[in-house]
């Protein structure tokens, strides 16, 4: 893994930083895992439902199978590819039955590894099994919250949880938020840290690159008019005066939004810590 900075040649590229994974095999997607991905532009109903979106690269979503149900069927790994969907690395997987799917990379992943899941599989890391039959301690990733339904949590690049106890029938998992959470011992974990864990350390530089990533540019409140936003106006550079709000006036930055009665909460047995 390393990080290419650019000569500062001009103003674009002073800042500019790409990450450069290795092991990224120069090829084509699969074209039998692609599926379109049609715009939005942040519209629903051809209003503005999430500001700040438009424009962007034209992509084509990669399949990933997050469930790996094919159990104690062996995949050789045939590439690592960058998905321009997610910010982690995909695995193309060649199945012994000649079924091709894509998975999470996991970090030390390499072409020709093999990798296999099921309920009691080796502890090798890309490995998928069971949390009642992960050693405790254990490094994990894409992790299921309910059984069958796939990997829903850990899944962005350098993500990892840590199995921290089993108990009865649920296992402690300590996310990477800190958070420790209750998670049925039936359910898969892949064995790991998620792939191109330096993809926070990449600097986009300049505007234009944003633009191809989909994002259009953002104004800050306190530049704005009074009649625009509740933190615009004043003489000059003005502090908010108030707590941070949305243009609607709804309270931001800090306020919880979890519901408190969610049925959810009785699987949080620490919460994360505060900042």
């Amino acid at each position: 893994m390393a990080i290419k900075i650019y000569k500062k040649n001009n103003a674009g590229r002073r800042f500019m930083s790409v990450v450069k994974p290795e092991g990224v095999t120069d090829k084509a997607p699969e074209k039998s895992l692609l599926a379109p991905l049609p715009k939005k532009a942040g519209r629903s109903g051809g209003k503005i439902s999430v500001r700040h979106q438009g424009g962007g690269h034209k992509r084509r979503y990669r399949v990933i199978d997050f469930r790996q149900n094919k159990s104690d069927i062996p995949g050789r790994i045939a590439s690592l590819e960058k998905d321009p969907n997610r910010s982690g690395l995909i695995a193309l997987v060649h199945y012994a039955d000649g079924e091709k799917r894509y998975v999470l990379a996991t970090d030390g992943m390499k072409t020709g590894q093999q990798i296999i899941a099921g309920e009691n599989v080796p502890i090798v890391n890309g490995n998928r099994l069971l949390l009642k039959n992960i050693p405790v301690g254990t490094t994990i990733c894409n992790i299921e919250m309910k059984i069958g339904k796939g990997g829903q949590i850990v899944r962005s690049a350098g993500s990892a949880a840590v199995l921290m106890a089993l108990d009865g029938e649920m296992a402690q998992v300590k996310l990477s938020s800190g958070e420790i959470r209750l998670i049925s011992k039936e359910c898969y974990a892949t064995l790991g840290q998620v792939s191109n864990f330096e993809h926070s350390a990449e600097r986009i530089g300049k505007a234009g690159r944003a633009r191809w990533m989909n994002r259009r540019p953002t104004v800050r409140g306190s530049a704005m008019n009074p009649v625009d936003h509740p933190h615009g106006g004043g003489e000059g550079r003005q502090p908010i005066g108030m707590h941070p709000k949305t243009p609607w006036g709804k309270p931001a930055l800090g306020k919880k939004t979890r519901k408190k009665k969610n049925a959810s909460n009785q699987y949080i047995i620490k919460r994360r810590p505060k900042k």
